[in-house]
């Protein structure tokens, strides 16, 4: 695994769109790997499916369980991997991001964003460790230029779930998102006319997961709420991990008072309400929608 990345990464780092596309999808291949196991179709599967079929069968790609993908030994050896500088992907994507951002808009550069941002998404979702990276101002504020009306709406699109990716029970980028003034940014898309709809449903959608209640970003690994046992089981369950780690020392510095940097400074509703009233003049029907529709019911962050 670690030749595919050496590889991968050095594509990344390249100046030359293809091979850049090339690395990417090197990276997408590795991550599909992990999350897709193989299934045998039957003919039965086949007269329920209407899906072509050989007489022998075929293979398919099916999604795991995150029940199975925890004993994944493809899985195990990525997320440790993951745990180090040397082989973070998260990090080689979001340098790649940096480049990519510097070179402008055509079409074919738009693509290689939205295909990065995609493969950040994935990547914080199967190591959220690496979340922990975008608690860094200059990573946050790429994923704010991004977000800019000179970009398309696709790559708003995609970088909106990118942010939210980031933002996932991670109470601390939170922090550096609203620092940076992440929430002037969204609430200015969200009002320009030409903003497309596509975009501010988006943005809306992005507005409900913000106003939910936090939790500490790296519960006990006792704790029942924990939220990624479920994906590392208990032999991966690491709290914190190194680079977590790294990054707070660096974000928080030796005098933050003993604050824990992963998620002690957490928000209510009610605070965030406060902030985001002071863009937006409909907040309090936003939170009402939000406690009586409870699009993610059961869900903290």
């Amino acid at each position: 695994m670690e030749t595919l990345l050496a590889h991968s990464f050095d594509y990344l780092s390249s100046y030359d769109q293809g091979k850049i596309r090339k690395g990417l999808r090197q990276v997408e291949g590795l991550l599909a790997q992990i999350c897709l196991s193989k299934s045998k179709v039957t003919a039965a599967d086949k007269r329920r499916s209407a899906m072509p079929l050989g007489a022998n069968g075929i293979t398919l790609a099916t999604a795991k369980p995150l029940s199975e993908l925890s004993g994944d030994p493809a899985f195990r050896e990525f997320f440790k991997l993951q745990e180090g500088f040397q082989w973070n992907v998260a990090m080689r994507l979001i340098s790649c991001l940096e480049h990519l951002l510097g070179r402008g808009s055509n079409g074919t550069n738009d693509r290689l964003i939205i295909s990065t941002l995609d493969l950040i998404q994935g990547t914080l979702l199967l190591h959220p460790p690496s979340r922990s990276l975008f608690a860094r101002e200059i990573y946050m504020n790429l994923l704010l230029d991004l977000l800019e009306p000179a970009n398309c709406p696709a790559i708003q699109s995609s970088t909106l779930l990118t942010l939210v990716t980031a933002l996932l029970d991670n109470p601390a980028n939170t922090r550096t998102f609203e620092a940076l003034d992440g929430l002037l940014t969204v609430t200015s898309l969200f009002k320009m006319r030409t903003t497309s709809r596509e975009v501010k449903l988006k943005l809306v959608e992005f507005l409900y997961f913000y106003l939910m209640p936090e939790t500490p970003s790296i519960p006990s690994a006792n704790s029942a709420s924990a939220p990624n046992t479920a994906i590392l089981g208990p032999g991966l369950h690491r709290s914190p991990s190194k680079l977590a780690g790294a990054f707070s020392r660096s974000f928080h510095g030796p005098g933050d008072g003993g604050r824990d940097a992963r998620g002690s400074d957490t928000k209510t509703t009610e605070e965030k309400q406060v902030l985001l009233g002071k863009y937006l003049s409909n907040v309090e029907d936003l939170v009402e929608d939000l406690k009586e529709s409870a699009p993610f019911e059961g869900t903290v962050y």
